[in-house]
């Protein structure tokens, strides 16, 4: 699957941001506005001025829509996921060039938020996801005391398992021993 650079960038995000969510007993990633300028800094978020309380809010309240996108059971859900999301952000496509970067589109007005920053530039990602019919590489990680976000980026969409090697170990020695025990059986 080829995906612009930029689009990658944006589903990186969206995967991260996903992650920061409170889940299995861990804590939230953006707990506080300390949290969202550092996680805004990591992912080269743009435009990104004085944060409060609010913005915190409604960067919650996005990443719970991009949440629910990597739950959506069809490509229907997901695109209409997709479109509240990034209708609520007043997407403004136009193209830039800045800090380094080659020509791209930025999806957000002007002085948008980070909450419409992230969600329309992440969301206009998903958004590609969903028409090249590609929303299954959305995954969650199967195991066990995980779920994290990922994008299968395998050539035959095979991947369960989150980035971290813990988790793809689990799997593979759960699998490992499944078939053992059937050729036992």
């Amino acid at each position: 699957m080829l995906i612009p650079h930029d689009t990658r960038i944006a589903l990186d995000t969206v995967v991260d941001l996903v992650n920061t969510a409170p889940e299995s007993g861990q804590n939230d990633g953006l707990a506080d506005i300390a949290a969202l300028y550092e996680f805004a800094t990591n992912h080269s978020v743009s435009g990104v001025g004085d944060l409060s309380r609010r913005d915190l809010k409604a960067v919650h309240g996005v990443r719970g829509l991009f949440a629910e996108i990597f739950a959506a059971p069809d490509s229907r859900s997901a695109a209409e996921l997709v479109n509240q999301l990034v209708a609520a952000a007043g997407t403004t496509p136009q193209l830039t060039d800045h800090d380094g970067y080659d020509w791209h589109v930025h999806y957000f007005a002007p002085g948008a938020s980070i909450a419409d920053h992230l969600a329309a530039d992440c969301g206009m990602a998903l958004a590609f996801i969903v028409v090249a019919d590609e929303q299954e590489r959305l995954r969650r990680c199967e195991a066990p005391d995980c779920g994290r976000a990922f994008f299968d980026l395998s050539r035959n969409r095979s991947r369960r398992s989150c980035d971290s090697r813990p988790c793809g170990n689990r799997l593979h020695v759960a699998a490992y021993r499944a078939r053992r025990k059937e050729a036992a059986g």
